[in-house]
C-alpha cells in the first residue's frame, strides 16, 4: 500500500498530483499516515502507530483510517487496488 510514485509530499504534509495538478493539505494525523505510508508501512502498522501516539478509540481509528486510504484512492494519490 503506497502513494503513487509521482505524488509530491513536503514534510508539512502538503501533496501536490501533477498528473491532474490537484494539490491538498492535511492535519497532523493525516501527515503522520501518509509519511507511514511512503514507508510502506500495512494498514495494522499504521493503526497501531495512531493508537500509540494519539487518544483515540481504536474503533475510530480503523474507521477514520479506511475512510482516508479511500479519500487518497478517490483523488488518485494511491493506487485504487490498494487495501
Amino acid at each position: 500500500m503506497k502513494l503513487l510514485s509521482n505524488i509530491a509530499v513536503s514534510e508539512s504534509g502538503y501533496l501536490f498530483n501533477p498528473t491532474n495538478g490537484d494539490s491538498f493539505s492535511s492535519n497532523p494525523v493525516a501527515t503522520d499516515i501518509i509519511s507511514l505510508l511512503k514507508q510502506d508501512k500495512s494498514p495494522e502498522e499504521i493503526k497501531q502507530f495512531i493508537l500509540s501516539k494519539y487518544d483515540v478509540e481504536k474503533s475510530t481509528v480503523e474507521r477514520d483510517l479506511d475512510e482516508f486510504l479511500q479519500e487518497l484512492r478517490d483523488n488518485y494519490l494511491m493506487n485504487s487496488n490498494a487495501k
